[in-house]
């Protein structure tokens, strides 16, 4: 029988992410289980993973780009809250976390050194750019984890096969 007492829900705040979040929380409060909302803010660049281009203060920007600090730790953790924190109602048991890093090692790294029953996601992020370069996050964490993960996609967007494929 499914147990669920720690259940990870990684956002990149796209739609899917947000569609995901409702299924993460819905599993929480179903099996009274600790809900951990993970971020790992975007990176441009494929080797150093410490550059972010997401969250940086105007004053730290050098052609939109920051190396990860507390300053940017603290600008993603207040988006997380304004995104999230309304939709959890009163729902308490949760814990907000930003990682730097490589998006699927970090998920993977976070859900082994906290006991991750499941991992919910949103099927497509935000950047197709970054799933040609860098191989698919929800792909990669699907592929690798201990656990079991929901990869949750917009029911309003069909995926349609061509018609030469059968």
């Amino acid at each position: 029988m499914l147990d669920y007492k720690n259940i990870l829900f990684c956002t990149d705040f796209s739609e899917d992410a947000n569609i995901a979040f409702s299924h993460a929380l819905n599993l929480a409060k179903k099996y009274a289980a600790r809900l951990h909302l993970l971020h790992v803010p975007h990176s441009p660049s494929r080797y150093r993973r410490d550059i972010v281009d997401e969250h940086v203060p105007e004053n730290k920007a050098q052609e939109g780009e920051a190396f990860f600090d507390k300053d940017i730790e603290q600008q993603a953790e207040k988006h997380l809250r304004e995104t999230y924190e309304k939709r959890l109602g009163d729902f308490t048991d949760y814990l907000l976390v930003i990682r730097c890093g490589a998006p699927d090692i970090e998920i993977l790294r976070y859900a082994r050194q906290n006991d991750i029953d499941v991992i919910v996601m949103g099927a497509l992020g935000k950047s197709e750019l970054d799933r040609m370069v860098h191989g698919s996050t929800v792909g990669n964490v699907s592929k690798y984890a201990h656990c079991h993960v929901m990869a949750i996609r917009n029911p309003a967007k069909q995926f349609t096969l061509p018609d030469k494929m059968y």
